[in-house]
């Protein structure tokens, strides 16, 4: 017999009939999300979660480590690297105040920033996304220009500057609470 007269055994054996796992008709058809923080962007992962700042892990962390070390366990390498990066990057540190003194001021900075709400002139009511709470928990400083917050954080620019003003503030009188 030769091989142009020859019969695959089954359908799926054509070469008419192949499909392979990467063949677009076996492909789910799932629509790409292209995560951008400017536009506040994210993908599906990233709904329904709270998102920590800096020194909000800091602290969470500084409190496990020494639950480990009561318990004599050893801090694995990437524990130890995380808590050096957010401890160099955390600014919102005091050394008078306790740990749960200090929590409860992030937790109360971060729950005033969740709820700000300022309404545009068309009567539209905006919110700061949890990543914009975030990221401007981590700039904090206490003299930080709202051009600067805008220029690090683009999503900013959709509020108008005397509400991202009033979103600084908030963060200043935080920052002065925690280090006096």
């Amino acid at each position: 017999m030769n091989s142009n007269n020859a019969t695959p055994s089954s359908p799926s054996q054509s070469p008419s009939n192949a499909t392979s796992p990467n063949t677009p008709a076996n492909k789910a058809t799932t629509p790409v999300v292209v995560e951008n923080a400017a536009e506040l962007s994210f993908g599906t992962e990233f709904e329904d979660i709270q998102i920590l700042s800096n020194a909000q892990v800091a602290l969470y962390l500084q409190v496990s480590a020494r639950s480990a070390v009561n318990r004599d366990e050893e801090l694995h390498d990437v524990y130890k690297k995380t808590q050096k990066y957010v401890d160099r990057f955390n600014t919102m540190t005091s050394r008078e105040k306790e740990h749960q003194e200090l929590l409860d001021e992030l937790d109360n900075l971060q729950d005033a920033l969740t709820t700000f709400r300022k309404e545009t002139d068309e009567g539209e009511e905006m919110e700061l996304h949890g990543f914009e709470v975030a990221a401007l928990m981590n700039l904090v400083a206490t003299d930080t220009l709202v051009e600067e917050a805008v220029a690090l954080i683009p999503s900013l620019g959709r509020f108008p500057e005397a509400a991202v003003d009033e979103i600084l503030d908030l963060i200043r009188s935080t920052m002065i609470r925690i280090v006096s």
